[in-house]
């Protein structure tokens, strides 16, 4: 791993840990009985002051990624890493200090943008696991040979992070009106998710 590849993964470290702080004082404030889906709706002041601070982590992850990378993969490749470091450490930091989650599947709110994204913790874990693995390979890969997906690579990439993204984005009653949620449709994660492993491999060995 290169010195600046070190740097990414210490940032997306840190930043996690934050991320998981701020999510602790508002449970404190917003849920002091406790977070369980469904939830209750929070102030409007607070829900915009919340998109926004949502908005600013992806520009600073983004930020940090710009940075690092050298070539347009390799920047690229630096945000797969930060992103994924950052969302395991946020929920490494949950499980330290609230004892949450009981389990991997218990339900959580994974984003608020464009509205809220629903899905239990091992999905996005496991999304987040896959991006810093192929983003530290991707990133060590274009030190030495820096090249450009095929079309192959770019139609599995998008698909799976398509099918993924509806499997978190889907149940629109539940994200918006806070019912309970369907169950989560394991298949098509799977499916997301090997798409997603697929167009890694394929970036790794095509060029």
């Amino acid at each position: 791993m290169t010195a600046r590849l070190c740097w990414v993964a210490i940032f997306g470290t840190a930043f996690g840990w934050v991320e998981a702080a701020v999510v602790v004082y508002l449970r404190r404030i917003v849920y002091p009985e406790g977070f369980a889906l469904p939830l209750a709706p929070i102030e409007p002041e607070l829900a915009l002051v919340e998109l926004v601070r949502e908005a600013a982590t992806l520009i600073m992850l983004a930020a940090v990624a710009m940075l690092a990378g050298l070539t347009r993969w390799q920047r690229f490749a630096a945000f797969l890493v930060a992103f994924g470091i950052w969302d395991l450490v946020y929920y490494l930091g949950l499980k330290l200090t609230l004892d949450w989650p009981a389990s991997p599947a218990e339900w959580d709110v994974l984003f608020l943008l464009p509205w809220p994204w629903l899905g239990p913790v091992y999905a996005p874990a496991t999304a987040a696991a896959l991006m810093v693995v192929f983003g530290a390979l991707v990133f060590r890969r274009e030190e030495e040979h820096p090249g450009h997906a095929d079309r192959w690579s770019w139609a599995l990439g998008a698909a799976g992070a398509s099918v993924l993204l509806a499997t978190w984005l889907y149940d629109l009653e539940a994200a918006l009106h806070g019912a309970v949620p369907q169950p989560y449709p394991v298949g098509w994660f799977l499916l997301g998710a090997g798409l997603l492993a697929a167009c890694g491999t394929r970036f790794m060995t095509t060029r």
